[in-house]
């Protein structure tokens, strides 16, 4: 097994999440199911990282025409304040972006979710492991029009080396114990619909 199958999300300045274009006009375009699990997921990673001091990185695709971030993550990731930077692109790879590029070529791992799994999301996470970046793919957090794309996405990732993982495996590795002093608060959002 290799050493990168083995490897834990960490709990670092280092080691943000990033949120690959999750902008109204696309996610309306997501199958409602798919949509609705995908933000509700982000949306738990998104408190956690607050929680936690986790940077957010935010990612939004010509913005005027695919609209703003989704609600009701756009309202989260303003309650984070500094924590969190958008930066709007039109590469579809967040490393097209020359200063966003800057920022996660600089980190040890990145956790990514957003949309669609098999475009941006992937030509990110290409490029970051390129750039020598850890790269976990929370499965529950991405989506693509279509889930037969969305399943491609994933299995490309995973066999360029991505991580593919989930925001609950995520969220227990930023904790890595019980006794961590936001574990019940944390532990609290999985129970919430």
């Amino acid at each position: 097994m290799s050493t990168a199958a083995r490897a834990r999300c960490e709990r670092s300045d280092r080691s943000p999440l990033l949120l690959v274009d999750l902008q109204e006009r696309l996610m309306a375009a997501m199958p409602e199911t798919d949509r609705e699990r995908t933000v509700r997921n982000a949306g738990r990673l998104v408190e956690a990282a607050r929680q936690l001091g986790i940077p957010v990185e935010v990612s939004r695709q010509y913005p005027q025409g695919l609209g703003d971030t989704v609600e009701p993550l756009h309202s989260a990731l303003e309650d984070l304040g500094d924590l969190a930077t958008v930066t709007d692109k039109t590469a579809f790879s967040c490393c097209g972006e020359a200063a966003l590029e800057q920022r996660l070529a600089g980190c040890h791992s990145v956790v990514i979710g957003g949309a669609e799994t098999h475009v941006c999301v992937t030509q990110t996470a290409l490029d970051l492991l390129d750039a020598g970046v850890t790269v976990f793919v929370a499965s529950d957090t991405v989506c693509s029009r279509n889930p037969e794309l969305r399943v491609n996405g994933l299995e490309r990732l995973r066999a360029a080396g991505a991580i593919i993982t989930n925001h609950e495996s995520v969220l227990f590795e930023w904790l890595g114990d019980a006794r961590a002093a936001e574990f019940k608060s944390v532990s609290q959002l999985l129970r919430e619909v």
